[in-house]
């Protein structure tokens, strides 16, 4: 038995991402907003943000594996997710909606390719 640790890259990536997103969110209370270029950004905001590169990263690791399903699904959700995030940094109504149809349309294209396998 060896004592290395074997870490593929792309799901370290994703994990790491996924861990950063959620540690930025438990931080939320403790920390006030944190300098991002001239902005000044609550850590929430950078957990959703953080979060929807994770997901984004994720179908391309997925399909790389040939795993299609889960690739869509991470991209759906990714897509989504980036609208709802992006909709609501810059006051995009338009932008908001057009994440959540995403996510309902993509909610149910993954149901309907789920069902056909």
């Amino acid at each position: 038995m060896t004592d290395t640790l074997d870490l593929e890259p792309g799901p370290a990536a994703v994990g790491a991402l996924v861990g950063l997103a959620g540690l930025t969110f438990l931080l939320e209370p403790v920390v006030g907003p944190v300098p991002v270029g001239g902005l000044r950004v609550r850590p929430v905001a950078l957990s959703a943000a953080v979060l929807a590169v994770a997901l984004l990263l994720g179908a391309v690791v997925f399909y790389r594996r040939g795993r299609r399903l889960f690739a869509l699904a991470h991209g759906v959700f990714g897509l989504a997710w980036t609208g709802i995030v992006l909709g609501t940094a810059i006051g995009s109504g338009t932008v908001l909606l057009g994440g959540v149809v995403v996510l309902i349309a993509g909610c149910g294209f993954l149901a309907s390719q789920a069902r056909d396998r």
